[in-house]
């Protein structure tokens, strides 16, 4: 058995390569020796988000608090809030972040495949992230 204590992970900022805004990542666990899995709990200021991407084995996301937005390629923006639970399909191109007026954070699962987490891809544009 094995327990990090809360306080303990650390974390640090997203890199502007893939996100837009202030963004903060807190490792909670990783992959271990016969799992695939690692989380994080990422936390995005008012009007932040990632770029558009793809996860090999698809991705969850489990809001904490705040108020965000998703988009999956070709869908509508969708507002989501604390207790909502998304799950992106393995390859689905997508983006999620915060809402413009307030922060949001959530936990962040996803599995490897092959050595690979996630394909990170071009920014959303401000235009495309104001539409909704």
């Amino acid at each position: 058995m094995e327990i990090k204590k809360n306080g303990t992970h650390g974390f640090y900022k997203g890199p502007e390569d893939w996100f837009t805004g202030q963004v903060r990542i807190q490792p909670l666990f990783s992959k271990q020796p016969k799992t695939l899995a690692a989380g994080a709990l990422v936390t995005f200021e008012a009007g932040a988000r990632t770029a558009w991407h793809t996860h090999p084995a698809g991705q969850t996301l489990i809001v904490q608090s705040g108020l965000g937005l998703v988009q999956k390629e070709g869908g509508p923006i969708v507002e989501i809030g604390p207790g909502d639970v998304v799950y992106f399909e393995p390859e689905e191109k997508h983006w999620h972040g915060a809402s413009p007026k307030s922060p949001m954070s959530h936990i962040a699962i996803q599995e490897e495949v092959d050595g690979k987490v996630v394909t990170w891809m071009e920014k959303v544009t401000d235009e495309d992230y104001e539409r909704k």
